[in-house]
C-alpha cells in the first residue's frame, strides 16, 4: 500500500507542472510568434505577450495561404495520408496477426518472423526501390502513391498476434461448435475485443502518418499533394527575402490540431489499450 503523504504529493505535482510548463512553452511562443507582425523578428527578440495582429496572420492563412497552395489544402492532403495509413496499417495487420494465429500452414512461423525482420528496414533505407516501384506502378503525385507504399506495418502485426494469442481457446471452440466461419469468429469476437487495441494504435499510427517528411517529398512533385510538414519546410526556404515567420508558425500551430484533436478523442481508448486491454 502506497503511503499517502503530503510533501510526496507536493513534490510529484511540481514535478509534473514543471515537465508540463517545458513541454508547453515552446508551443506558447509559436502561438505568440504568431500574432507578430513580420518586422517583429527583425529585432531579434520575440514578445512573450500576443499581438493583435492574430486574426490577420490566421486570415491569411487560411484564406490565401503561403505561396502557390493554400493552408488547407495542405492540411487535407496531411489528413487523407494520414487516416489512409493508420486505416490501412491497422486492417492489414490484424488480418495477418490473424490468419498467424488462427490457422495452419507450412512456414506460418517463418512468414511472421519475415514480417518481423522488416523493422529494421525503414522507409529510408528502402526509399529508392520503393520509389522505382511506385513510379513504375504510375503512383507519383497520387494518394495512393502517399499510402501504400508505407502502409504495411510489422509493429501492428506483432501486437497484434501477442494479443491474439492471449485470447482463450474456449471462444475458437465454442465458435467451432455453433459452425461459425473463421471470417464470423473475426468479425463477431475478435474484432469487438481488439478495439482498445484498435484505438492505441490508430493513434499512434495516425501521428505516424501525419508527421511523415521524406516520403511525401520525394513521391509528390505537384504542388497541390503537398503535405502540411513538407508546406512548412517549403515556407522556410525563401529564395529571395527573409522568411515570414509569422505565418510559419502559425501554420505550425494550425498543423498540431488535428493530431492534437485525434488524441483527445481517443484518449479514454487509448490508454485502455495500452494498459487493460479486453479478453
Amino acid at each position: 500500500m502506497i503511503e499517502n503523504r503530503p510533501v510526496f504529493t507536493f513534490f510529484a505535482h511540481a514535478v509534473l507542472l514543471v515537465g508540463l510548463a517545458i513541454v508547453i512553452f515552446p508551443i506558447y511562443l509559436a502561438f505568440v510568434a504568431s500574432t507578430q507582425d513580420s518586422s517583429t523578428f527583425l529585432g531579434g527578440v520575440v514578445p512573450l505577450l500576443p499581438s493583435s495582429h492574430m486574426l490577420e496572420t490566421y486570415g491569411r492563412i487560411l484564406g490565401s495561404g503561403f505561396g502557390s497552395i493554400p493552408v488547407w489544402r495542405m492540411i487535407a492532403n496531411s489528413m487523407v495520408m494520414a487516416l489512409g495509413i493508420a486505416i490501412g496499417k491497422i486492417a492489414i495487420s490484424i488480418i495477418s496477426a490473424f490468419a498467424i494465429v488462427y490457422f495452419r500452414f507450412p512456414f506460418r512461423t517463418l512468414a511472421f518472423w519475415l514480417i518481423f525482420i522488416t523493422l529494421m528496414l525503414p522507409v529510408e533505407v528502402r526509399i529508392l526501390p520503393t520509389y522505382s516501384v511506385a513510379a513504375g506502378l504510375d503512383l507519383l503525385n497520387t494518394y495512393q502513391g502517399l499510402i501504400l507504399p508505407v502502409i504495411a506495418s510489422a509493429t501492428a502485426t506483432f501486437l497484434f498476434r501477442q494479443f491474439f494469442m492471449t485470447i482463450p481457446d474456449e471462444l475458437l471452440e465454442a465458435a467451432l461448435l455453433d459452425r461459425a466461419s473463421p471470417m464470423q469468429f473475426f468479425k463477431d469476437i475478435m474484432l469487438p475485443l481488439s478495439r482498445t487495441n484498435i484505438a492505441a494504435l490508430f493513434v499512434i499510427l495516425f501521428i505516424y502518418g501525419w508527421n511523415q517528411y521524406l516520403w511525401p517529398l520525394i513521391i509528390t512533385t505537384d504542388q497541390n499533394m503537398t503535405t502540411i510538414v513538407v508546406g512548412i519546410k517549403q515556407m522556410v526556404n525563401v529564395a529571395d527575402g527573409d522568411p515570414q515567420w509569422q505565418l510559419v508558425m502559425g501554420t505550425a500551430i494550425l498543423a498540431m490540431v488535428p493530431p492534437v484533436l485525434v488524441v483527445l478523442f481517443f484518449q479514454r481508448w487509448f490508454i485502455k489499450g495500452l494498459t487493460e486491454p479486453e479478453k
